[in-house]
This record gives structure tokens, C-alpha cells and sequence, in this order.
């Protein structure tokens, strides 16, 4: 992306890569969310980004803290991109309930403890064999059980998310694989159904797993690309100053009723037709945007950021 002109800025989780905490133990997941909220909007305090779009990018997990982002200040951010979103943990991995309401009653008791029973997650994820021995070298990924209280913090959140999920009215493209049985594609479908949003977009891959843009074969990963350049590309604009005061967001029901005027068909990559909107204002300029939630340096040489 960065490559692509785009400026990328990306943050290590509390616990997660190079941050400290114990690793991968989620206290709160409102304070990973935070955290986000605060690093990600002093970005775009700065002069060289004031005027350029703000676009949220979130993968599986980093899904569910986009729209929960998007939902603390509904207005400030001018897209999202979600990869395989954590809108919904997949029947198939989750915790039978029993299991669940026992380790619910003593989280308090031994929250860090690595006690959850669940399936392989990178098994799950990483479809080429090359990449996935590639990720399980790699030190900085926490491959042990979930820890007790960040797995029931996840759970809560994801349903939570799936709750709200008529509350998300940014302009969004949503990818996911149908082969996904980490996070649930079907839940894609429905958060691209019941959102307010006027301008949504959703792609489904046949017989692609979770990991879309680091697990499939590089062909894979070519094509998820180039749906996710071509989305933003279409998007991307300077904005005025002035531009960025904008009026309260109108009732939710007026959105629906938006919503069902501007949705047309267009044909996926994957050459079924699926509905897409058709902006009322033609397509903006291209350029001038960056985006937050993505590991990366941003690009020195292009001028989009």
C-alpha cells in the first residue's frame, strides 16, 4: 500500500509484538481501542495529514477494533477496509457454552492463565504451507493457549459488534474468505446488510481461508490487493478545510431509505454479481489519503498521503 502512494501507520497492541504487557492478555479490549483512538487521530493532527483522507484498516481481530473506532466518533473517519473482521468468532473454533460460562465464573480469579481449549488458530489461517512454517518462526506471534480473560474479552466483544452491527454507517469495504473457519464470512455478509452505510462494498472469495493477505498463495494476495487499491483509489481526495466540519449524521431509518436508492450490481472478482453503491456525487479524486491500523513506514517518495 505504501508502495501504491498510500501513507501507512500502524500500532503494536498492548501485549502484542514489540509493546509491552504480558503477551497477548487483553484486560479490556476498550483499552486497545483507546489506544488506537488516541495514537491514530494525532496522526491526523498533523499539518502534512490534516487535509488528507482517513481511511481505518483492520484484519480479523483488527477488524472488530475499526468498528468499534468508527463507532467512537462516528464522523471523523472517512472509510474503512475490513479483511476477514472478527464481526462474529466461528461456531467451529469457539468454546462449547458450558465451557464458557465455567471459565466465566473464575476469570477474576485467573485471568492470565493460558487454560482455554481451542484448535490451532495458524492452521486455520495460513493456507500456504510455506508461509504458515514461515509464521510459526516468527517469535514476535503468540502461538500458546489463550489466555482466560483476553479469550472471553474477545467473545464479549465479537458479540457486541454482531449486536450493533445497524449502528456502522462509515463507507466501508468488507473482504472475506468463504473457506474462512476462524471468523465467520456469513457475518460479513449480514454486517454488509444491516449497516447504515451508503457506500458499502463487499468481496467473498471462493475457497480462501482467514488469511487473505499474508496465508493464500501470492496470487491470492495479488488479487485481494488490487480489490482493496481499486476501493480506495476511487475514494481517496483532499479535503478542504472547511469540508471538515460536518453536520450531525441523519436518523438511521433516512440512511435505509438512502441506502435502497443508490445500490446497484456489480460484478466481484470472483465473477459473481453482488450489490454495491453508486455515489450520488460521482467519483472523488483520486490521491491524498493515508490509512491507519496497517504496519508499515509511509512512502516518502509518492504524494498521496
Amino acid at each position: 500500500m505504501a508502495t501504491a502512494g498510500y501513507g501507512v501507520f500502524g500500532i503494536d497492541y498492548e501485549g502484542h509484538g514489540k509493546s509491552m504487557g504480558a503477551r497477548c492478555y487483553i484486560q479490556k479490549f476498550d483499552n486497545l481501542v483507546t489506544d488506537c483512538d488516541q495514537f491514530f487521530k494525532s496522526i491526523c493532527e498533523m499539518e502534512d495529514y490534516r487535509n488528507k483522507s482517513r481511511f481505518l484498516y483492520g484484519e480479523s481481530m483488527g477488524g472488530a477494533v475499526v468498528l468499534l473506532l468508527h463507532r467512537k466518533d462516528p464522523a471523523f473517519w472517512d472509510g474503512a477496509v475490513l479483511v476477514a473482521p472478527m464481526c462474529k468468532i466461528s461456531e467451529k473454533v469457539k468454546p462449547h457454552p458450558l465451557v464458557v460460562s465455567f471459565l466465566t465464573k473464575v476469570e477474576e480469579i485467573i485471568p492470565k492463565w493460558k487454560i482455554v481449549p481451542t484448535k490451532d488458530i495458524i492452521n486455520s489461517t495460513f493456507k500456504d504451507p510455506i508461509k504458515r512454517e514461515k509464521v510459526r518462526k516468527n517469535k514476535l506471534i503468540y502461538q500458546d493457549r489463550p489466555r482466560l480473560k483476553s479469550a472471553l474479552e474477545l467473545l464479549r466483544t465479537s458479540m457486541d459488534v454482531e449486536d450493533n452491527l445497524s449502528e456502522v454507517r462509515v463507507p466501508f469495504l468488507v473482504l472475506h474468505g468463504e473457506a474462512d473457519t476462524v471468523t465467520d464470512p456469513e457475518v460479513s455478509r449480514t454486517l454488509y446488510e444491516r449497516s447504515a452505510s451508503t457506500d458499502k462494498t463487499i468481496k467473498l472469495y471462493p475457497g480462501m481461508w482467514h488469511g487473505l493477505t499474508a496465508g493464500e498463495p501470492d496470487e491470492n494476495v495479488e488479487l485481494v490487493f488490487s480489490d482493496i487499491l481499486a476501493w480506495l483509489d476511487q475514494r481517496s481526495r483532499h479535503w478542504k478545510p472547511e469540508e471538515r466540519v460536518r453536520p450531525p449524521l441523519e436518523p438511521e431509518n433516512k440512511h435505509h431509505q438512502e441506502a435502497s436508492k443508490k445500490i446497484t450490481c456489480a460484478t466481484s472478482s470472483n465473477g459473481a454479481e453482488s450489490p454495491v453503491p453508486v455515489s450520488p456525487h460521482g467519483q472523488p479524486q483520486c490521491g491524498c489519503s493515508f490509512l491507519c491500523g496497517l504496519g508499515g513506514q509511509p512512502n516518502q517518495h509518492q504524494s498521496r498521503m
